[in-house]
């Protein structure tokens, strides 16, 4: 192949860091739709906090560029598509970012060009869903016009020691030369080289199932946690307990939110029932772990009963909005649910988090949050610390209760047991 020139196409919590880095080894332009993204990526600092912005400005130095119009990516040869893949209200896979990106490619790509896919989805897409878009589009036919690859992002949002450098990358390819090439091309920017994969559908496989994995360990220490609630029996003891034991997989119960864990069982679930096979164990860890904001709620609620605290008007601060601590990433956030579920006793809920933008939490969710702790009014009658954000840590909690004597609810089982009247 000529010299490899980079198009990345979706510059989200995925792309951006993708491109940022494969911009030290090659020419790469990163592609959004959103304009105002662009516009601020190309000023040098990302929203998502990824990339910081003194790395960006040195890469848009070294040659790095971004761009929201199709034309500007036509020069390029070698194309990576980053876009997200949710789901609809009814948990369907929602393939039109996906389409939307093919079509793009489509228009650009030309003859001996590769296209590389990094979204998470089912085994069968790239080939069945997307090839065929940049075919029609383009006219160019798939494994003898253009080529393409599947490499499957693992991207950890707010992590800042797994970065997309450090991590090693599975590859793959639709012929054994482009596999080669895809796998040459990541393994020049990695720190951990890859992991070549036999074929584009095992590839997109391996993907899906390190979430899926997750989601079913998380959803069982969730069932634990609710026995053990009802027992009376601190979970985070019992897995302190139990972890002294060698080969203990050590994980806490939680909200399960975001843009990954909590969607992406769901493109499989799916595509299992296309095959005769109904995914029960999968489906169950979905069910349970999308429940656990009502049950967060009902929690607080009864240990306000408990302490004689009228739940009626009372007054609610839930401290953090994102699906995770250290992060502004507010997708899927599983806080929404124990703020919907206490809505329907009282419309005093304060919502605090210094992470979030505010102008998206309301064009997201409708709330209005506060983000600067100053702000707090305290004579609060429960607190519920729903993120572990840093800045969290550091407060006196219990001094924002209503003469010290309301509840504090410790959803992610890091405060101490005497600040708290209960925990997840």
């Amino acid at each position: 192949m000529k010299e490899i020139k980079i198009a990345v196409i979706g510059l989200g919590y995925v792309g951006l860091p993708l491109a940022r880095l494969f911009s030290t080894k090659y020419k790469t332009i990163g592609f959004d739709l959103n304009k105002d993204r662009v516009a601020a990526l190309q000023k040098g600092h990302d929203s998502t906090l990824e990339v910081p912005d003194d790395i960006l400005r040195q890469a848009i130095r070294n040659g790095l560029s971004f761009t929201a119009d199709p034309d500007s990516i036509r020069e390029c040869n070698f194309y990576v598509v980053a876009v997200p893949t949710p789901v609809d209200v009814n948990n369907r896979p929602d393939l039109t970012p996906l389409i939307g990106a093919s079509t793009t490619v489509g228009q650009v790509i030309s003859k001996g060009d590769v296209v590389v896919y990094e979204s998470t989805v089912y085994p069968g897409v790239t080939e069945e869903e997307c090839l065929p878009v940049v075919e029609w589009v383009s006219g160019l036919k798939f494994n003898t016009d253009f080529y393409a690859g599947y490499s499957p992002e693992r991207i950890n949002p707010g992590d800042k020691e797994h970065t997309v450098e450090k991590i090693k990358k599975v590859t793959s390819g639709s012929t054994p030369e482009i596999a080669d090439l895809v796998d040459r091309v990541y393994n020049s920017v990695l720190v951990n080289g890859t992991h070549k994969a036999p074929s584009i559908k095992v590839a997109e496989a391996s993907k899906i199932i390190e979430n899926s994995q997750r989601d079913v360990n998380i959803a069982f220490m969730n069932e634990l946690a609710k026995i053990f609630n009802a027992m009376g029996i601190d979970t985070n003891d019992v897995i302190e307990a139990a972890s002294s034991k060698w080969n203990f997989i050590k994980l806490k119960p939680g909200l399960v939110g975001g843009h990954c864990i909590s969607v992406d069982p769901y493109y499989l679930i799916q595509k299992a029932q296309v095959y005769g096979v109904l995914p029960r164990v999968m489906a169950a860890a979905r069910r349970l772990n999308d429940g656990m904001g009502d049950y967060v709620a009902h929690q607080v609620i009864k240990l306000m009963n408990k302490k004689g605290i009228l739940v009626r008007n009372a007054r609610f601060l839930l401290m953090g909005i994102t699906f995770k601590e250290n992060c502004p990433d507010i997708r899927n956030t599983k806080v929404i649910d124990i703020y919907s579920t206490l809505a329907e006793y009282s419309d005093r809920i304060t919502v605090f988090d210094p992470w979030a933008n505010a102008g998206q939490v309301k064009k997201e969710y409708g709330i209005e949050i506060l983000t600067e702790e100053k702000e707090l009014q305290g004579s609060y009658d429960s607190v519920v610390l729903c993120v572990s954000h840093r800045e969290f840590l550091k407060m006196d909690i219990r001094k924002l209760l209503a003469e010290n004597d309301g509840i504090v609810y410790d959803v992610k089982g890091i405060l101490p047991a005497s600040v708290i009247d209960g925990r997840l």
